[in-house]
C-alpha cells in the first residue's frame, strides 16, 4: 500500500476497535480499512430510505390475504377489540 493516514481516536472508539480486531483476528488497520471502504461504497450508492429496508418487505406473514388494502380496517377492529 502506498498511502498512510494517521488519525486520533477517543478511548472508547480505540477499545471497540480493539476489540474488533481481536474477535475477527485482524489487524486494527485491517479493520479500519474494511469500515472505511463499506462507508464510502455506502456513500457512492445512492440509498434513498426504501433501499434500507427493501429486503423486509414482505418478510412478515399476516395470513390475511387483504392486509394491504384493508390494514386500517384491521387495525381499528384490533384497537377495538384491545388486543
Amino acid at each position: 500500500m502506498r498511502h498512510q493516514l494517521t488519525l486520533r481516536l477517543s478511548d472508547e472508539l480505540a477499545e471497540k476497535l480493539e476489540l474488533a480486531a481481536h474477535r475477527l483476528r485482524r489487524k486494527r488497520s485491517e479493520v479500519v480499512r474494511l469500515a472505511l471502504e463499506q462507508f464510502l461504497e455506502d456513500q457512492t450508492v445512492a440509498r434513498r430510505p426504501i433501499e434500507r429496508v427493501r429486503d423486509l418487505l414482505g418478510s412478515v406473514e399476516s395470513g390475511l390475504p387483504d392486509m394491504g388494502t384493508r390494514h386500517r380496517e384491521y387495525l381499528v377492529k384490533r384497537l377495538r377489540d384491545g388486543r
